[in-house]
């Protein structure tokens, strides 16, 4: 089957990544079609707050059910393919295990299996992470070489699904990728994400609303970037004319407890003065460590984060001190779980 060139069909478009990916391919021109499992308008908030809504045909996909992704696949004929879809959240994985390992990896092999079962002839990009290498070392951040040791069923899931895509590549010869993406946020993250709530306490204490910030280990780092940057690497690893895999990091890794005080300091307070060490927030098992290296991306795709934490930490905060003062403090805090 031909595909419908200049179409473009991402699966799970509700999502953060989902939402700045379809700007992206709106402002290249492409045909943007979207899936969730539920067609709602709630559910694609993040498309509504780029202005977005409008522009993108969305789907109702249960990536679980072959016969749903064969249907939408088939209908739609895209050129290029999104695999954004699944259960996102570290932390709550380990509430959910099964769920989060199924909808990983089933979603995946049934986005491949009907890619070939169509012999659509299209590019397919599947959503890996950078919890898929575990703790890494300062010496040597984890490249596309580096070995995998998850720690959670997020990171089982992904893994999977990581080696099924490889093995798609290898055996039946489709044009599917893997991207490792480091941790990235933006705005449009859900506020169950620590990084958020992190954002939203800073602003509430600011207002005088809260006087204190209940976290969990402060002592974790991670390499974090920029949400809109990430979904720029993806676009151009389908750009290439050969299928890769590629890790998608900055290069810097911080602590929680400086992304904390970095938050604090935008609003010219001292987080040791308002954050509280709560050990029942600790997760079963956590990595202290994780740094990426992404020269291969600079190399191949040209591409390299521009925004680095502390740019990213305070874009966070007047982006949520924007929201609270549109909203007027009306709605609660919102406040999600670490």
């Amino acid at each position: 089957m031909k595909p419908q060139q200049g179409t473009a069909l991402i699966l799970g478009a509700s999502g953060q990544d989902g939402a700045y990916l379809a700007q992206l391919l709106i402002r290249r021109g492409l045909n943007v079609h979207g899936t969730s499992r539920d067609k709602e308008v709630s559910s694609y908030i993040g498309l509504r707050r780029l202005g977005i809504y409008d522009r993108v045909t969305l789907h109702s996909v249960v990536l679980s059910d072959f016969r749903s992704v064969v249907t939408v696949l088939n209908n739609v004929r895209p050129a290029l393919i999104f695999n954004l879809a699944a259960q996102s959240s570290v932390g709550l994985s380990f509430e959910q295990p099964v769920e989060t390992i199924d909808s990983i990896m089933h979603g995946t092999i049934n986005v491949m299996e009907a890619m070939r079962f169509l012999c659509l002839d299209a590019k397919f990009y599947n959503s890996g992470s950078s919890e898929c290498f575990g703790n890494t070392s300062k010496e040597r951040p984890a490249d596309e070489t580096t070995m995998f040791s998850p720690r959670s069923p997020y990171a089982v899931g992904k893994a999977a699904a990581f080696w099924a895509v490889a093995n798609y590549r290898e055996a039946y010869g489709l044009f599917v990728c893997n991207g490792l993406m480091f941790n990235h946020e933006s705005p449009l993250r859900p506020p169950r994400y620590v990084t958020q709530k992190i954002v939203r306490g800073v602003v509430e204490i600011a207002s005088g609303r809260a006087s204190t910030l209940e976290l969990g280990m402060l002592n974790c780092a991670r390499d974090w970037g920029w949400a809109p940057e990430y979904v720029d690497a993806i676009v151009r690893i389908l750009d290439l004319a050969t299928p890769e895999d590629f890790v998608i990091a900055t290069g810097e890794t911080h602590t929680l407890e400086d992304f904390v005080a970095a938050a604090f300091a935008c609003v010219g307070r001292n987080w040791r003065d308002h954050v509280i060490a709560n050990p029942a927030l600790h997760r079963p098992i956590d990595i202290l460590y994780s740094s990426g290296n992404p020269a291969k991306a600079a190399r191949l795709l040209d591409w390299k984060a521009q925004k680095k934490m502390t740019d990213i930490v305070g874009l966070l905060v007047d982006a949520e001190m924007r929201r609270c003062a549109a909203e007027g403090w009306k709605k609660g805090s919102g406040r999600g779980r670490d």
